[in-house]
Order: C-alpha cells, then sequence, then structure tokens
C-alpha cells in the first residue's frame, strides 16, 4: 500500500526544527522520541483530515486521516501520562486547524493567513517539547518559539517571491526589508549568533531573487538555509 503524503517538503522542516530547538533548549529525554513521533503522525494526518473540508474524496481522505490518527494518539499517550499539563499546548493549537480548515474549504491553501496559521501550530509544539523535560517555560523557550516564527515567516516572504510574486516588485521589498531586519532586531536584543543564523536567508533573499530557479531547487535550498539555521541555533542555545 502506497503511503499518501503531504507534497508541501518545507513542513517536514517545520516538523523537525522547533520541536528538537525546543528538546535541546530544556533537556532531551526518552518521552520526547514517542512524542515526535506521534507529533509527526499528528501531522501526517492533518494533511488529509484538511482535504476532507473540500468535499471531494472523503472516504479516502477519512480512511487515511485515522490510519495516522490512531498511532498518533496512542504514541501521545506517554508525554501526556509523563506531563498531563502539556494538553494545554495541543489545546492552544485548536485555533490554528480551524483557520487551516477553513482556507481549505475556500481552496485557499496558499494564502498568507493559512501559511502563517501552519507556522504558529508547528512553533507551538517547540513549546510543548521545551515543556515537557521540567513543566515550565524559561526565557530561552521563547527566544526559540519567536525564531522559529521568524524564520519559517521568512521562508514564506522568500518562496513566494520566486513563484507567486516573482514579478511584484513592492512584495520584492517587502520580503528583503523582513530579512533584513530580523537580524538587526536580535543584535539589538544581544544575540549575535541567533542574528548570525538568519544571514544566510537575507543572503539567499537577495541574491537568488529573479533567478529561475525551479520549485524543486528552490526546496533543495530552503532545506539546505534549514540544516544551517538549525545548527546556529543550537550553538546559540548551549
Amino acid at each position: 500500500m502506497k503511503l499518501f503524503m503531504p507534497k508541501q517538503h518545507g513542513a517536514w522542516a517545520m516538523l523537525l526544527l522547533p520541536f528538537w530547538l525546543g528538546a535541546a533548549g530544556s533537556e532531551i529525554i526518552w518521552p520526547h522520541v514517542p512524542f515526535f513521533l506521534g507529533w509527526a503522525l499528528i501531522y501526517l494526518a492533518t494533511y488529509p483530515s484538511l482535504l476532507l473540508f473540500k468535499g471531494k474524496k472523503i472516504a479516502y481522505y477519512a480512511k487515511w486521516t485515522g490510519i495516522y490518527l490512531i498511532p498518533a494518539i496512542i504514541l501521545l499517550l506517554v508525554p501526556l501520562l509523563f506531563r498531563p499539563s502539556i494538553i494545554l499546548f495541543g489545546l492552544l493549537m485548536v485555533p490554528f486547524f480551524i483557520i487551516n480548515a477553513y482556507y481549505s474549504s475556500k481552496n485557499q491553501d496558499r494564502a498568507f493567513g493559512n501559511d502563517f496559521s501552519a507556522i504558529l501550530a508547528f512553533s507551538i509544539a517547540g513549546l510543548a517539547s521545551s515543556y515537557l523535560p521540567h513543566g515550565e517555560l524559561t526565557a530561552l523557550s521563547w527566544i526559540i518559539l519567536a525564531s522559529s516564527v521568524l524564520f519559517f515567516a521568512g521562508s514564506t516572504f522568500y518562496v513566494k517571491s520566486m513563484i507567486r510574486e516573482k514579478k511584484n516588485l513592492s512584495f520584492r521589498w517587502v520580503s528583503w526589508l523582513f530579512h533584513a531586519g530580523v537580524p538587526v532586531i536580535w543584535l539589538l536584543l544581544g544575540e549575535w549568533v541567533i542574528a548570525a543564523a538568519f544571514i544566510p536567508s537575507l543572503f539567499r533573499s537577495i541574491v537568488f531573487y529573479g533567478k529561475s530557479f525551479s520549485p524543486k531547487e528552490i526546496g533543495i535550498f530552503e532545506i539546505a538555509n534549514a540544516a544551517i539555521f538549525f545548527f546556529m541555533m543550537l550553538i546559540a542555545i548551549n
């Protein structure tokens, strides 16, 4: 049986980075493993469940939602039993799922609101991962949250400037100003390593703009950029 998998490859970076940065910024413990596997399955279940709101192939999408959701729930019982209050983070994600469902029902999956809603949900998973070991959120937890949101927001601006908005000069300047402003803000806050982690994003937003890259090539470069960001953030938080 061929697995029904999401086509948004960039979402895998959003799945991995906030979660493991949150864990590394707190303390990596064994319940993080079933927690992450369950979270990954929740993501896989979310893809067909959102497609249900388009009103087509209901039985097919419902089947795949169940295939992923049932083992996800079983795995997520581990962190829930270890830290029952972690359920609050799941509840925080519900409004963002509702927003994504709305955009899916309107066939507006590429809308900014849909993208940023997903970014916030994935970044909240980083907060949950940070909270799991000791049942508390530290200043570092919030720094990781902010860094994750800003990084993936920048990725959204960049990808749109290369594809859907590539002829929109105003959008180009919005993207460039955003990418330039983020490291400046971190420098002003005294977080020079985090500021440096955003420099590759600034570089590619300017140098790559207007290049005739295919969506696949853009995706490969984004994976490389995400890997650089991840390792630089590990340096910053340790």
